[in-house]
């Protein structure tokens, strides 16, 4: 082998050996910037901890603490009371929009007991569920109206809560619109106004 040739294979061995070097640290790099994002210097949740005297790692909620959009400061809109006592208004405007929006809420959570007119006979009564009181009962039609809205946040009876299942807004809405099926199936005559009165005159006069 020439002299030529020697310093050839010298210089190529020690680019390999380079090249290996490179390859060896770019891999511990890589490694090492992997382990860092995985192995976060925090604790898990329930994780003790020697810093604090309690041992836990988690630091208990400030008093008084309200998680984000879950303040409920407003006792008509969110308990259906004023001054401690059931409310015998609703906490805003009912319009067409809020009605609609409640007989909407109406139909999807309470017809199946209490039937689409909330007469108490819903689909689910129909096949051997207990029936429910009728909403057209007098006693129900002189009750306020935060009586519903409660009965609906907390339950009552057999019936469960749909707190986590209509909103609060929501909730009023579907007591206004009970209101209005028990008016639609209550309303003195003389609360009508000239035309409806003759139309409701004349059905009564068909029927007889």
């Amino acid at each position: 082998m020439n002299t030529t040739s020697r310093s050839s294979n010298r210089f190529s061995c020690h680019r390999k050996g380079a090249v290996l070097r490179v390859l060896v640290l770019g891999t511990l790099g890589f490694i090492g910037c992997r382990s860092e994002m995985y192995d976060q210097p925090r604790y898990d949740t329930y994780e003790p901890s020697a810093f604090f005297p309690d041992g836990f790692s988690a630091r208990p909620l400030v008093a008084g603490t309200v998680a984000r959009g879950w303040a409920r400061s407003d006792e008509h809109l969110y308990y259906g009371q004023e001054d401690g006592q059931l409310a015998t208004t609703f906490p805003f405007p009912v319009d067409e929009g809020v009605l609609e929006r409640g007989r909407d809420q109406f139909t999807v959570f309470c017809s199946p007991c209490h039937g689409g007119v909330g007469d108490g006979q819903g689909m689910i009564v129909q096949r051997g569920m207990p029936k429910p009181p009728s909403l057209h009962e007098q006693r129900l039609r002189e009750i306020p109206v935060g009586h519903l809205f409660d009965v609906i946040s907390r339950g009552y009876g057999a019936m469960y809560s749909y707190a986590h299942r209509i909103k609060p807004q929501d909730r009023w809405a579907v007591v206004a619109y009970i209101k209005a099926l028990q008016l639609s199936q209550n309303a003195p005559i003389d609360s009508l106004d000239e035309a409806d009165r003759q139309r409701v005159e004349q059905s009564q006069e068909a029927a007889q």
